[in-house]
Formats: C-alpha cells, structure tokens, sequence
C-alpha cells in the first residue's frame, strides 16, 4: 500500500497537517536565539587572586601552588594553566565538553574552601573564580568619563551602579573594569619622620588598623524603649585620620599627619584605561562559554536606560564594542542568500517544467520543508547561525529533488491519459520506495559528521543534523502534500494549448539533447582517452588536496581587533603609559578605525606591567572597503616606529578554542619541569623561528629579564638586635607594597586604606650608610628598643634580572613557555614548527 494514498484521498486534512507544521516552524523561528556559531565553547573558568607587592615567585608558591594542588583533584579537568606574577595569580580551568559548567562552579568552589588554610594571611580579598574563557574578546565594551567628576568618583559609580547589576544578567560570566581608579585612602607614610620619633611602621600600620573599626555594639532596653548603641569608630575620609595619635613622645601626641601625609586618592595608581584618547573606566563585558552572544548584549542593552537614569548627568556612557553588529549582519546575509537561494530554485523549476500549475507545487513544498525544520531545532535547542543556516540552503537542493521527482512521475501517468487523481496515486505508489531510499541515502552519507568527536563534532553535529531534520522533513511533505497538490493541480495540456514560450523552449531543450548526444558519441569513440583524462583529474584532485593550504577555520572580519603591547620588562608605569598612549595615537589616523579602548596595569586581564590592552573597533565593511587583516598589515609599518614598545595585532574570532591569550594566530607551548633548562630552550626555539622567513611576530611569554634589588639579611646580626626577618619583610611590605591596612565599610561598597612609603627607590636609600640607618631605624622592632648603628643586619645587592611571572602547565606540575607567531603571506605553512621540534629533546612540545 503506499503511504502517500491516506494523504491523497484527504485533501482537507492533508491541508490542515501542513497549517500546523506551518505554525509551529514560524513560532519556533521566532523563538529560536541568533548566533554566529553553535554553542561549542569548553567549559572554562578562571580564577584571579590578588596579593599587591607579591613578587612572582612568592605568588606562584604561596598563592598559585597551593590552590593547584586543590583544583588538580576536581574530576573532569581537561587542562589546568597559571600564571604568577607581580601581585596576582591567574589560574585557567579547562573542563571537558561534557561536563555542566555549573557542576564544574561548585567542585571550583570547594577546592577554593580546602586551600583557604594555606594561603597567606595578608590577601585582602579571597581568590575569585568567573566563568569566563580569557581567551575570548569581551562582546560588549562600555566606557564611563566625565568631563567634571574625577575617575575615582566614575569607577566607583561603574562598581555599584553598573558592574553588580549587569552580572545579574544571565549569561554575563564577569564584568571587569579597567582603569584601577577605585577610590581608597593613602598613607604616604616618612621613614624619617617616624625614626625620629622612635616609632615603626608597623607602629603605624597597628594604630591605623585598630582606630578604623565597624563592630557590633549591641543594644540595651529601659523600661520604656530599646537603643542601638553606636559609635564613630570608623574614619570614613582622610580628614579622619590626619590628627589620628599613633603615640606620645615627651608628653606631646604624635599624629598621622607628623609622620605620613594623607590623601584621598585610588587603591591602584599603577592602572590606566582610555577610550580613544581620553580618560575613562573601561567596563569590558565577558559572556560564559555556551551563552549566546545576541541573547547576553539584548539583555545588557535593555539595562542601560535604567542604569544611566541613576547616574550624574556629568557622566557620560558610551558603548565602545559591540560584537553583535557583525553577527547580526553575518546571519541576515545568509538568510538573504537562502530566501534568494529558494527563488531561484523555484525560478529554474518553472523553466524547465513550463507549467505555472506545475511550479506552484514545489514553491510551496520547499519552504514549508524548510519551515518544519525550525520546530525541530527550536526542540534540541539549537539556534539560527551560519553553519545552521548554511544548512538549510544546502538543503533546498535535496529538497527540490524530491518534489520534482514526484511531480514528473505523476505527469507521466497524466500524460498517458489517467485522471489526475488515478495518476496521482500510481505515481506516487510506484516512486515514494525511492523517495525514502533517497531519504536514507543522504543521512547516511552525514552519519561520519554526526559521530565526530570534541569540539570538531560539535561544531559540525548541528549542521549535520539540521541538514539531516530537513530531508527528513522534505520526504514526509513529497509523500504526502506533493501527490495531494498534484491530484488537484496538474492537468493533461493538449498540443494546440501549448503557449508559444513553451514551444520555443522545447526547442531550446531538444537543441540541448541534440548537442549532448553528439559529445556523448565523441567520448564512446575515444574510450581509451576519456578514461586517462578521468584518471588524470582524480590525480590532480589529490594533489590539490595536499598543497591546497588547510586550517581549523577561515580568518573572520568581525570588525573588531584585539591588540596586545609589549614593551621592556624593566619599563615604568609612567613610561608605559607614554608608550601606549603613542600606540594610540598612530592607530586613530587609520581612517578604517572607529574607536578604540586600552588600558595598562596589572589585574585580572594583564599580568605584568609591561603589557597592554588595545580593543580596536573598524567602521563598517561597506566604508572602509578592505578587511581586518589588511587594515592590520596596513597599521604594522606605521605601529614599528613607535619606539620602545611592540604591538601584537590579530582579528577578534567568533570561535574560540584555546584558553590562553595569544600575541599572534598560531601558540606553540614547551614544557619542562626545570625553570633554567626551559629558558634555554625557548631561547633558542625563539632564535630559530626568527630566521624563518614565512613567520613574523615572532613573540614570547617568557619573561625573565625584570630587574631585582635584593636585600641580604644577616641572621645572627638581626637576632642579635632583636629583628626578626617577618619584621623586616612586615616593613618593606608597609613601605613599597601597596599594603591594605584597613578597610572602609558603607552600605553600597567597600574601601581600602592603603599604606606605602615614600616613592624613594630603597636601592638608593641602603647606598649611603646615613640612609641605612634611618632605615634600620624604621626597622627597629617592638622587642629592642636600643639605638642601632648604622651597619646593621641588611644589605642590598646590586640589580639583576628575575623572572617578571610565571607560567605553568600544572597536570603534570611543569614549567610551560608560549612561543608564538603569525604567518608572512595568506597561505598557512604550519609544517615549519614541527620539523625543528626533534632539536628540543629535554622539553615537550604542543
């Protein structure tokens, strides 16, 4: 019995089954989410702690060592990267595909609890995971200035106004804020001054820790009402602690003010952030792996209005970034190009059918197929991307196939002189066994994709199976609207009903035929030449898949490029502000360029001070004319004058796999588990790639060239006089390090207090024997309270060159070295790395 005979004989119910397919396929379009590519991303998580005045090897065995040891144990951890430099630790989290990342957040969480007992006592804040992949571009970019107000004042606004409100979001995995011009109170504290008086720093850092506290006091009743007992013993400004008594001295009080000068000023001065050229904090949105990147910015979009109503009007927010303009454009191409795609599919059918009855029957079959397919996707949750799309405009060439060949076989019975209903079920009786062999055929040749392993397969398994749902969806409308249609629309045309377009098409055609037959009858009289020319291009074919150049995924122009500046290891932050700001400068004159945010510093995005940050954004494709990559080939003469500094260019990727940062395109990692055996062999791996001449960028990771002064204690001397070496540590803490000594508690935010000596090098002071004793006399601990010579317990080495962070691949607890690079040309020539990897035989290599 054939199947398509119920569907036949009920044309009405046939009807109302196809209105359902249509709405329920339009519903789900409407509900399914746009994206550039399916959701692939490994579940990531990074965790950031901050310790000011850490140097990167007391960060990487104080602060990164122990929670490794914790995280390492968390099942399902894919990967595990770190990096421990100056005053911060970054640990990067990579679990396998399939596992949720909010169970990955929880195991995160407890190795963070079981590790809190081993980290140092002075972290002002407790580690801090996100669940962010670092290695993927912030997709939206706001920036806050004001004209009026100082940036301590717009960053404080951004933090409570602004950050906590868009991480409600769902979908916003952090909102980092760039610029570091937190508000916080400094203590700029005299070594002198306080030597004079006897006193410490840590004499000063005890008494600005216990006359600043917000404690409970309690409450008491009487026989009629109750009392909240309160007191003023917190400082809240710097008005508060200038005529603060640290202690007396021949009866008089020594204050605050004697002794330090006190400002209201930022928690970090060594952070900075410019939208364009002008001051600003920068709030860089970041979304989770597997959030779609539309759904997070809508979200965010419709926040704005309501968060600028509760601002100053002095304060002004600009969106920088917005990494959905291309996406949005990216899909409705394609979506264009599949409406296009049908319309010339329905175009080339009635050419060849001739029949305006006959084109009526695939014009709708096509895209109701199609149509039915939303419902299914919109079920396994998928969303309408490039690959998802690209699908269904592959697909309408399958999908055509099977009306047409309904509709001829049907036309034939017509044209032998059955009825159109008789013909209608004969012929779809004898042709729908071959429709569901066609069917079977197509998905089995997308069973390899279907079955594909990593994040390979699950980029490709949705195009697989949507492609898949859409022949499927296609055979069950050729087996049952096709036939029905064809029963009511399809008639015998007689000779002389024939238009005159008709005939002279047939003609046209039989011309065709005629001239096939001739190059047929060609090709059987030259057999033997017919198969060496069939030979000859399957062996082209291979060959040209050989030196054809291969890559994971075709180069994007979002419209969007990330850039990262690398200046020497030993620059000032001064120095490194002015470099950048000059990289700044050459960037804005490229007419390609839009606007552009960059900041500089150490936090959760940079890792040591001579690096930056640079968010370019491009005028729209139809202005500028050329893509990213030529914009960026075009910006490297002009960037290679800026003296002192190097700047790193590549493309924003809508895809990303890695979880590292990368300079340039392609990363090439070496592993060792010596420190000094590693910084050899990366050298010399740097050297090599250098005389490549396919490469340029060639960059690394590897620093180790940042100058150290090292002070060398004296035990017995220091014992002798009472100094232990946490009192002399304690100092140097007090006085160069940052150090957070208080905090300030309101009821929308906390505020450090910070402590830090005067900005004199301490190199300089140890110099000259007067110094050093004024020194040793800010040294003198609470135990010995006798006079000290000017030769004591501490002396300083010259300068020499220490690592500046960290890197480490931890699975197997090694020592990891990045080395990195772009290609010369377009053509990708990967080969020339692996072929010098068996020069490196202590080291792995990936």
């Amino acid at each position: 019995m054939s199947p398509s005979r119920p569907f036949i004989l009920r044309p009405v119910a046939t009807t109302l089954l196809m209105v359902g397919v249509i709405l329920v396929g339009w519903v789900a379009y409407r509900q399914l989410p746009v994206s550039a590519l399916p959701q692939v991303d490994y579940p990531t998580i990074q965790v950031q702690t901050f310790y000011p005045g850490g140097s990167p090897e007391v960060m990487a065995s104080s602060v990164t060592a122990p929670l490794e040891r914790q995280f390492g144990q968390i099942p399902g951890l894919n990967q595990m990267t770190s990096t421990s430099s100056f005053g911060c630790s970054l640990i990067t989290l990579q679990f396998v595909l399939d596992l949720n990342i909010d169970v990955a957040e929880q195991e995160v969480q407890a190795a963070i609890n079981g590790a809190s007992n081993l980290l140092p006592q002075g972290l002002p804040n407790p580690p801090i995971y996100s669940k962010i992949n670092p290695a993927d571009a912030p997709i939206l970019t706001l920036a806050l200035a004001s004209d009026s107000l100082p940036l301590s004042k717009v960053e404080d606004l951004a933090d409570t106004a602004f950050a906590q409100k868009i991480s409600q979001l769902s979908g916003v995995g952090l909102v980092s804020i760039s610029g570091g011009q937190r508000p916080a109170v400094r203590i700029q504290a005299n070594p002198t001054a306080l030597a004079s008086y006897g006193l410490s720093l840590e004499d000063l850092r005890t008494a600005l820790a216990q006359a600043n506290v917000d404690m409970a006091k309690g409450t008491f009743d009487g026989l009629h009402q109750a009392y909240t007992i309160g007191a003023n013993d917190q400082l809240l400004s710097s008005d508060g602690y200038k005529p603060l008594i640290i202690a007396y001295r021949n009866g008089a009080p020594v204050r605050v003010r004697d002794v330090a000068n006190v400002i209201d000023g930022v928690e970090n001065d060594k952070q900075a952030a410019w939208a364009n050229k002008n001051p600003a904090v920068i709030l860089n949105i970041q979304r989770q792996p597997g959030a779609n990147i539309i759904a997070v910015v809508d979200r965010v979009k419709k926040l704005l209005p309501q968060l600028q109503a509760a601002l100053p009007a002095a304060v002004k927010v600009d969106i920088l970034t917005d990494r959905t303009t291309t996406i949005r454009a990216s899909v409705d191409d394609v979506q264009f190009t599949l409406v296009l795609t049908i319309a010339l599919v329905v175009m080339v059918i009635f050419l060849f059918l001739r029949s305006v009855r006959a084109t009526v029957i695939p014009s709708i079959a096509v895209p109701l197929s199609l149509v039915g397919t939303f419902g299914v996707m919109y079920l396994l949750g998928y969303s309408l991307n490039n690959l998802s799309l690209m699908a269904l405009t592959i697909s309408t060439g399958f999908v055509v196939d099977d009306a047409i060949v309904m509709i001829e076989n049907i036309s034939r019975f017509i044209e032998a002189g059955d009825s159109p209903l008789q013909a209608a079920l004969k012929g779809s009786e004898q042709i729908g066994f071959t429709i569901v062999s066609l069917t079977v055929s197509l998905i089995a040749v997308l069973i390899p994709l279907l079955f594909m392993g990593d994040i390979v397969g699950r980029l490709f398994r949705e195009f697989a199976v949507t492609l898949a749902v859409t022949i499927l969806v296609s055979a069950f409308v050729s087996l049952t609207l096709t036939p029905m249609m064809s029963a009511k629309l399809l008639r015998h045309q007689k000779k002389e009903e024939e238009s005159w377009f008709y005939r002279k098409s047939e003609d046209a055609f039989n011309a065709v035929i005629a001239f096939y037959g001739r190059t047929l009858q060609f090709v059987l009289r030259y057999r033997t030449t017919t198969l060496l020319v069939t030979v000859g291009t399957l062996v082209g074919t291979i060959l040209l898949y050989i030196y054809v150049p291969k890559g994971f995924f075709p180069v994007q122009d979002t419209g969007v490029i990330i850039g990262v500046s690398d200046a020497p290891q030993n620059v000032s932050f001064a120095a490194m502000s002015r470099r950048q700001q000059a990289l700044v400068d050459v960037i804005l004159k490229d007419p390609a360029v839009e606007s552009l945010s960059s900041f500089i510093g150490i936090d959760g995005t940079n890792t040591t001070l001579n690096t930056g940050r640079l968010q370019i954004n491009l005028r729209p494709l139809a202005e500028r004319k050329i893509s990213a990559s030529d914009v960026i080939r075009r910006l490297q003469p002009e960037l290679a004058k800026v003296d002192g500094v190097s700047l790193f260019l590549q493309p924003v990727q809508d895809l990303t796999v890695e979880d590292r940062v990368s300079r340039t395109q392609f990363q090439y990692s070496l592993e060792d588990v010596d420190p000094k055996e590693l910084a050899y062999w990366t050298s010399s791996f740097m050297d090599k790639l250098k005389s490549l001449p396919e490469l340029r960028d060639v960059a690394s990771d590897q620093l180790n060239q940042g100058l150290l002064a090292s002070l060398v204690i004296d035990r017995d001397t220091a014992s002798r006089l009472g100094i232990l070496p946490a009192d002399i540590d304690n100092t140097l803490y007090d006085a160069y390090g940052q150090r957070q000594v208080s905090t300030i508690f309101t009821q929308l935010n906390q505020y450090h207090v910070g402590s830090r000596g005067f900005e004199k090098p301490l190199r300089q002071i140890l110099q000259r024997r007067a110094s050093s004793a004024q020194f040793l006399h800010a040294l003198r601990s609470r135990r010995y309270r006798a006079g000290l010579k000017p030769s004591g317990p501490v002396s300083c080495r010259d300068d020499f060159l220490q690592p500046r962070s960290w890197c480490g691949a931890r699975r197997c607890r090694r020592r990891r070295e990045s080395c990195q690079a772009g290609i010369e040309h377009a053509a990708q020539h990967s080969g020339y790395i692996p072929r010098h990897r068996g020069r490196l035989p202590p080291v792995s290599f990936q």
